[in-house]
């Protein structure tokens, strides 16, 4: 006789009542998904193999039938006992969980477009950050799945690479001139790579190089060019220095 799954306790403690079914969904994926019954979930039952099926058929039917009747124990004994009632004579997981979507949907769907806005709007603004920031946005793309947004896996690269800092140009157009193929886990690791080729950026200590401050003693020079008045027969620089006119404009040059 199958065991129950020692993570079922988060099933337990959080049993669907029909205000939190968008949690009690995701923590349905994660038991389903470490037994290997969350198939059932999406898809329905296979025919009864008829007689002279191959011993292939056979096995398939058995272990789909074996997932189904696992996600149901699953299903109905985290439920409220209302709403275990509704659906304890449903035949498969399959009906339970359109059931439960038709009655709680509305939840999923306000937090899956919540939850794509916050995909959307998020772009990494420190260059060093590039762990965190894909970490971040794999996080986001789970939920989106989990909330059942079906979002293919190279769409799901091409919105972490448009996140990313404008430092990371290079490594897109290399993406796409490659047209290379990753999944996230293996995009995680290419970002880290690239960001040790990355060249440091130069630090300018301003009190050694490229101070704007003038050391004392020292004027500043300066270029002008002015039309003097009539009665002027010479003009005076910025360091005092008295230029004769003999033309009926002065340039003043720097001493």
């Amino acid at each position: 006789m199958p065991s129950f799954n020692p993570l079922s306790i988060i099933m337990k403690d959080h049993k669907l009542d029909g205000t939190n079914y968008v949690n009690w969904k995701r923590n349905l994926d994660i038991v389903l998904t470490s037994e290997e019954y969350k198939f059932v979930l999406t898809e329905v039952c296979l025919e009864l193999p008829e007689e002279g099926a191959t011993d292939e058929q056979s096995s398939a039917h058995k272990k789909w039938k074996k997932a189904d009747e696992m996600a149901r124990c699953y299903m109905l004994a985290s439920m409220s006992d209302v709403l275990q009632t509704q659906h304890q004579n449903m035949t498969s997981a399959y009906d339970i969980i359109y059931s439960l979507k038709e009655m709680f949907g509305d939840q999923g769907r306000v937090a899956r477009q919540t939850a794509m806005k916050t995909l959307l709007n998020t772009q990494m603004k420190e260059e060093p950050n590039v762990s965190g920031h894909t970490l971040k946005m794999m996080s986001l793309l789970n939920e989106l799945e989990v909330l059942g947004a079906d979002i293919d896996g190279e769409s799901q690269i091409d919105i972490v690479l448009q996140s990313l800092h404008d430092s990371y140009e290079n490594f897109r157009l290399n993406y796409n001139m490659n047209k290379r193929l990753y999944t996230l886990p293996e995009l995680l690791n290419e970002l880290k790579g690239a960001k040790k080729l990355q060249p440091k950026q130069a630090k300018v200590n301003l009190n050694e190089k490229g101070s704007s401050t003038i050391p004392k003693g020292k004027k500043k020079r300066f270029q002008e060019t002015r039309r003097p008045n009539k009665e002027e027969s010479y003009v005076l620089l910025g360091d005092a220095t008295k230029l004769r006119l003999e033309t009926g404009y002065a340039l003043e040059t720097a001493a």
